[in-house]
């Protein structure tokens, strides 16, 4: 049977595509990279909006239209979406559903559909996920590893704690002989990720936290490059600022979501901080490490938002200056708090524009940036190459640049790099 992933949403997802397709191939099947070799599909779905909600909806559909053609002849759905979902998805043409906490029984769950069975498989075997699962990963220089699963900070808005369950670290040990197999491999980069990658550690009471982490991994000569994502601001430690400044493999790299610059908006979403206290993280980070790259999130017309608290929103990104801004307009995710006790009142026009605003501004603010990069020298992973036939990779400051080579590069070589023209996206430039 071959198999083929259609992986939404963030890079956990990415992660769980990978452990799945690893266990298929450990278990005799193959894992193609085309839907039309393809004798089974499955779907590793996002519902964080409603706009991926409706993209593996679609996807669905369209499946469902093959299958009846006799083009393949099952559908699988995992991820978030399935945990959100379940017998809903069988209704509307799914084989089997398999949830996001449940991926290492993939094998079992996809012979039992070939069997015949209609099948939701949700069962909770986060604690299964261990260094031994096989993962199949196509990229060898560089890996995500999830270290903390679910997250307990319930923020209104948010699906996360309803479909991926509360917070659970892997032990240290575990995710250290994960990165030495994955040294053993050609790895050179690793993601450490989480919905609340801070949160790493606290759960197990022994002292274990992402800068112990950090600094363990660094020992792996190997490795070159260490990140980590996604933080939630009250979370980040001194610690862990200090590691990502004195330890030359951490990435100078935080990506912190704010979702609003208004305290009474940050209070309804039950964000645990107000505007100042965020700022003066920003402030304390760069204070440290001078270099730093920080980029967020932001949530547009959130309900009762009113002009003032865009206004405040505005203020917060101008002060802030991010590398980079994640933005979104608001919508309900059913079951969360704020679809059961919050009217989205906010026009979907008046969203738009706010969200236009702010994108105005921040490109102004990466123009800005990435001139100071005019005439440096940096130090680049290679990634790929475009299109057009360039090379690109990011420096240790998570900036892609894209640039010329008169020779030959694989991905995962380390080369440097002149900038000789920046843009409000990507720098340009040519190999030294």
């Amino acid at each position: 049977m071959r198999v083929y992933f259609k992986t939404y949403g963030c890079q956990m997802n990415e992660n769980d595509t990978e452990i799945m397709a690893g266990i298929l191939l450990q278990e005799g099947f193959e894992i193609v990279d085309e839907l039309e070799l393809a004798d089974v599909v499955i779907l590793n779905t996002c519902v964080v909006r409603q706009k991926s909600q409706d993209k593996y909806h679609s996807a669905l559909g369209q499946l469902v239209r093959l299958k009846r053609q006799g083009k393949i002849k099952l559908i699988g759905v995992a991820g978030c979406g399935s945990n959100l979902e379940g017998e809903k998805l069988l209704t509307l043409g799914a084989d089997f559903v398999i949830g996001s906490r449940s991926i290492v029984d993939i094998a079992e769950v996809l012979r039992r559909s070939l069997a015949g069975e209609k099948l939701v498989h949700l069962e909770d075997r986060t604690h299964l996920l261990e260094a031994d699962i096989p993962r199949f990963r196509k990229v060898k220089h560089h890996a995500w590893i999830t270290i903390v699963h679910g997250c307990n900070r319930f923020c209104t808005y948010c699906i996360v704690p309803y479909t991926r369950g509360r917070e659970r670290s892997r032990p240290m040990q575990d995710v250290l002989r994960e990165v030495e197999r994955l040294v053993a491999e050609g790895t050179i980069e690793v993601t450490f990720l989480g919905q609340n990658v801070d949160a790493y550690g606290k759960d197990l009471k022994d002292g274990t936290s992402l800068a112990r982490l950090i600094e363990e991994t660094s020992k792996f000569e190997q490795i070159k490059r260490i990140w980590f994502l996604t933080s939630y601001p009250t979370d980040i430690t001194d610690e862990l600022i200090e590691v990502v400044a004195e330890n030359p493999k951490a990435a100078k790299s935080f990506h912190i979501p704010v979702q609003s610059g208004s305290d009474r908006i940050l209070r309804m979403m039950n964000r645990r901080y107000t505007s100042a206290q965020f700022l003066s993280l920003v402030e304390r980070i760069r204070s440290q490490v001078p270099d730093a790259s920080i980029s967020s999130d932001i949530i547009v017309g959130f309900p009762t938002e009113t002009d003032q608290d865009h206004r405040e929103t505005i203020n917060l990104v101008r002060q802030a200056r991010f590398e980079r801004l994640n933005l979104a307009v608001y919508s309900p995710r059913p079951g969360t708090v704020a679809a059961k006790f919050f009217r989205d009142d906010v026009p979907k026009e008046v969203k738009v524009e706010r969200l236009n605003q702010l994108l105005e501004i921040q490109k102004q603010i990466n123009a800005e940036l990435n001139s100071i990069y005019l005439g440096r020298v940096v130090e680049i992973i290679v990634e790929g190459r475009t299109k057009d036939g360039y090379f690109y990779g990011r420096d240790i400051r998570n900036k892609i640049v894209i640039f010329t080579s008169d020779e030959q590069l694989n991905l995962g070589d380390t080369v440097r790099v002149r900038v000789v023209r920046t843009t409000a996206g990507p720098v340009y430039g040519r190999k030294e």
